[in-house]
């Protein structure tokens, strides 16, 4: 394969109903379609993908998803995390170990596609294996432990994610830290390993599975990108949503 020449990639979308501060949230309304509707319709407007797929355990949601042609695949109930359920929905696909699987965040429904094309950009080149999206946040979002900060080397690697915020400034005005977007896109074989693997102690500290990765050595490329997402943590969330959506 060309050194500039991207593989295929795919998006899998992963919906889980069951959710302690948000039951059934992929099929929540907005402006008259179920949320995962308006993932999926985003997603599949990035013209890197070659599919979108939207992955779940739930009867409720696949039945939603093929009423309204949105291809899905029924995973197994018993996942920790949605990129373990990626992972299977990618397995279930046939997608090859060189192909490149985005895990698509099925809370975000009114996600920037170019943030998709930026995010897989980084894979014309084969020794990247595993990216993921960043931005520019001031001082005071800096100190919130909800909002992850990256720290990247000089080639764009991350060094360290952290609900602190990294890095600190002794004896500095308190300025360049960096937002993490947990948008990821895997090579395939990134992703099978990255699930083999048992949390690490970093991972369980802070509570971000992307730590697993850069405790086995597996280097993480950061692309930084102009701005945030606005996702749908909480039921007070979808008007905010929808309104973006109606612009």
């Amino acid at each position: 394969m060309a050194a500039n020449a991207l593989p295929p990639c795919h998006g899998i979308i992963p919906a889980r109903f069951a959710s302690t501060r948000f039951p059934g949230k992929p099929l929540i309304d907005i402006l008259g379609k179920p949320m995962f509707w308006h993932v999926h319709a985003r997603a599949s407007r990035c013209p890197e993908l070659a599919s979108v797929t939207l992955a779940t355990d739930d009867q409720r949601i696949a039945g939603k998803a093929r009423e309204m042609n949105v291809p899905v695949v029924m995973t197994g109930a018993h996942h920790a995390s949605g990129t373990d359920r990626v992972h299977e929905a990618a397995s279930l696909l046939g997608i090859p170990e060189e192909a490149v699987v985005v895990n698509v965040q099925g809370d975000e429904p009114a996600l920037d596609p170019a943030m998709i094309s930026a995010l897989v950009a980084p894979f014309a080149d084969p020794g990247v294996q595993v990216a993921t999206l960043a931005h520019a946040i001031g001082d005071e979002r800096a100190r919130s432990p909800d909002q992850v900060k990256v720290v990247c080397a000089a080639n764009g690697d991350a060094l360290y994610f952290s609900r602190a915020a990294v890095p600190f400034h002794r004896g500095e005005e308190a300025r360049g830290f960096f937002g993490h977007i947990g948008l990821y896109a895997f090579r395939m074989k990134a992703l099978a390993r990255f699930t083999s693997l048992p949390p690490g102690r970093l991972e369980r500290l802070e509570c971000l599975e992307q730590l697993r990765l850069l405790e086995n050595g597996i280097p993480i490329r950061v692309v930084c990108v102009d701005k945030g997402t606005r996702g749908v943590d909480r039921p007070e969330d979808v008007a905010a949503v929808a309104a973006m959506l109606a612009e």
